[in-house]
């Protein structure tokens, strides 16, 4: 029977690999600096939404449309102008690929009425009926202020 020399091996203490450790900080900051810039090419910044006393913040589901509408009717989705019948078409492909698609409409308070009722009619011809409308919850003031 042989003995194996374990007191070598108790005087090594372990040793930290520098190299995979900065691999993986270098990764997971790539990671997170694609995945915010995706997060704001979705919704336009210079769009204010209206304020309602009862929004909610709700959870995104992934593959949400973020359909924006700028204050003059322009519609933008994903930091792209597009017009009416581009729209419809855009939906229409989006809606044959996957059903019950969920669509967010963030129209500027100052929007017309027209313009909001046009990206509703897009959405549906394109038979998308899963649409919400971004608001932002009011600040309730305090009674005597």
């Amino acid at each position: 029977m042989s003995k194996f020399p374990a007191a070598g091996y108790r005087d090594q203490r372990p040793t930290i690999q520098m190299a995979p450790l900065i691999d993986i900080v270098f990764l997971t900051l790539i990671f997170f600096m694609t995945l915010s810039i995706f997060n704001q090419m979705e919704s336009e910044l210079s769009i204010s939404v209206p304020k309602a006393e009862e929004a909610k913040q709700t959870l995104r589901s992934p593959g949400e449309i973020i359909i924006n509408i700028a204050e003059d009717g322009t519609v933008i989705v994903n930091q792209k102008k597009l017009s009416q019948s581009d729209l419809k078409d855009m939906l229409k492909k989006i809606s044959a690929l996957f059903p019950n698609q969920p669509v967010i409409i963030r129209a500027d308070e100052n929007t017309y009425h027209k313009f909001v009722i046009g990206v509703l009619d897009a959405c549906a011809s394109a038979d998308i009926w899963n649409i919400s409308f971004s608001t932002t919850k009011t600040d309730k003031e305090e009674p005597g202020k």
